[in-house]
């Protein structure tokens, strides 16, 4: 398409057609600025914070507005509503990128402020990706938002909580800003497209329904994304000489969507909670579409793989051991084979364990134990579970009184390995699925005998253990299973040999 103004080779000059003159100048403004909001009314969407009688849209009408900050996604209107807020409070709009200015810049735009403010004007300086300064940066706004130098918006896609220091934030009143509805995207593109001075309403355009149906799918809440897929499509109309714009008009302006994601920020944290929650609540589908989502917007899918290792460990445990070596086969996988064919091995591991028992039975013995630990950091070894390598240690008592296990038939001797301090402590307590039940079946059967035992029962040599169910040796089911040719044997001596063989124990 030739530019408006060129020559043509017969030296006669050779102009756009007038409906679409100035339209597609390179130098224009491009269509979503163009269209920004100049009143509130016009503003779509964020009618929760601005609609009619909200106490945001009272204040900026009243002109008595205080420093804010915008938190939101792109395209959700953060500019444009801090433009407004300058309009309509009648204050010079200076606007300012964390991105590419620095704090100098900052002390020259207050110094302005400060001969504007002298002459009876105010001064909104809107930040943009005020999330970008560091910790010193930010500091530097705050003699100035607290004299009233200027009116500081901030704007930022990033969560402040985590991003803007406390002594800022809590100079700011956060204001949280959705994303664009369907019918608020559907209202910006028409609008856009009907209108002759600012949009594209002097080339007299139609949009097909499946047309606007994919700019509004593809912008994903984002008004800009919508209006610069409008304006791509818009302009291969018109190159192409013709007047309707298709679906497979805008498929081809736009090529590929991007999904919205940032692997260091907001969205990123989202996604992998979805994945997390999805899998604990045992929801194979969801699990695998947030783990698809991940893997498509460039996530490290051995991020992904840790996370679902831990997982397996924190939220089903021994619910199903497999769970867990399943979840590292996965890992090991997909470091084997790498994408796209490893992404696979962590697809099966969520599904896995979406669809396995849970528990958090040893995540929260885990943390008990650690909360013990922390409460009883100087509680002593007790004497008899203490090493013993040298003579002067055995002297001291090192060891002494310790029982060693397999001394005796039933390799088991009932004694304290909890400190003084801690003794008797319940930290883990089995859940009631999968292999936790078979858990719980052990421990009663230990505790069953370790009950026999201290009450001076005499005990024969076990057949099996605690895995063939809750009876403790010499019952009358296990004497049975032992048979009429089973003989019984002496318990060994206490000590037994175990000195020296437990000696690095």
């Amino acid at each position: 398409m030739a530019a408006a103004g060129t020559s043509g080779a017969g030296g006669g000059e050779r102009r756009r057609p007038a409906r679409a003159a100035g339209l597609w100048d390179r130098q224009a403004e491009p269509l979503a600025a163009r269209m920004r909001p100049r009143t509130l009314d016009e503003l779509a969407g964020q009618q929760r914070l601005l609609g009619p009688g909200t106490a945001l849209r009272a204040e900026i009408e009243s002109g008595q507005v205080a420093s804010m900050l915008f938190w939101g996604p792109p395209g959700s209107g953060k500019t444009t509503i801090g433009r407004l807020v300058a309009h309509y409070t009648d204050r010079e709009f200076v606007p300012f990128s964390a991105v590419t200015e620095g704090v100098p810049r900052v002390r020259a735009i207050v110094a302005e402020a400060d001969e504007r403010l002298a002459a009876g004007r105010g001064t909104v300086l809107f930040v943009d990706e005020i999330h970008r300064f560091n910790r010193a940066q930010q500091d530097a706004f705050l003699p100035f938002v607290e004299s009233g130098t200027i009116t500081l918006i901030g704007a930022t896609t990033e969560n402040p909580s985590f991003e803007i220091t406390g002594a800022l934030l809590s100079r700011l009143r956060v204001f949280v800003l959705e994303p664009l509805s369907s019918a608020d995207l559907e209202l910006v593109v028409r609008r856009a497209l009907a209108d002759p001075d600012r949009g594209l309403g002097q080339l007299a355009l139609s949009l097909e329904p499946d047309a606007l149906g994919l700019i509004v799918t593809q912008a994903d809440g984002d008004a800009r994304r919508a209006l610069t897929a409008l304006e791509a499509a818009a302009a291969t109309v018109v190159r192409q000489g013709e007047t309707t714009i298709s679906a497979a008009t805008v498929r081809n302006a736009l090529q590929a969507r991007t999904l919205r994601y940032d692997k260091s920020g907001e969205e990123h944290y989202n996604l992998i909670s979805a994945y997390h929650k999805a899998l604990r609540g045992s929801d194979a589908q969801g699990a695998l579409y947030w783990l698809a989502r991940m893997i498509e917007s460039g996530e490290d899918p051995m991020y992904v793989a840790r996370r679902t290792v831990r997982f397996a460990a924190e939220d089903i445990g021994l619910a199903d051991p497999d769970a867990l070596r399943v979840a590292l086969a996965a890992r090991d996988a997909y470091h084997f084979l790498g994408s796209p064919e490893g992404e696979l091995a962590i697809a099966e591991a969520a599904v896995y364990l979406a669809t396995a028992p849970k528990s958090n039975s040893v995540y929260r013995a885990w943390s008990a134990a650690l909360e013990l630990a922390r409460a009883t950091p100087a509680a002593p070894v007790p004497m008899h579970l203490r090493n013993a390598p040298t003579r002067l240690m055995k002297e001291l008592g090192y060891g002494r009184g310790y029982q060693y296990a397999h001394a005796v038939p039933e390799a088991y001797i009932p004694q304290e390995y909890l400190p003084e301090d801690a003794a008797g402590r319940i930290l883990y307590e089995p859940g009631p699925f999968g292999f936790e039940k078979e858990i719980a079946k052990r421990l009663a059967w230990w505790d069953d005998l370790r009950q026999r035992l201290e009450g001076g029962e005499r005990v024969g040599p076990p057949v099996g253990g605690p895995d063939e169910g809750n009876e403790a040796p010499g019952s009358p089911e296990r004497e049975r299973r032992r048979g009429p040719d089973a003989g019984e044997s002496g318990r060994a001596s206490e000590q037994g040999g175990a000195e020296d063989r437990d000696a690095d124990a």
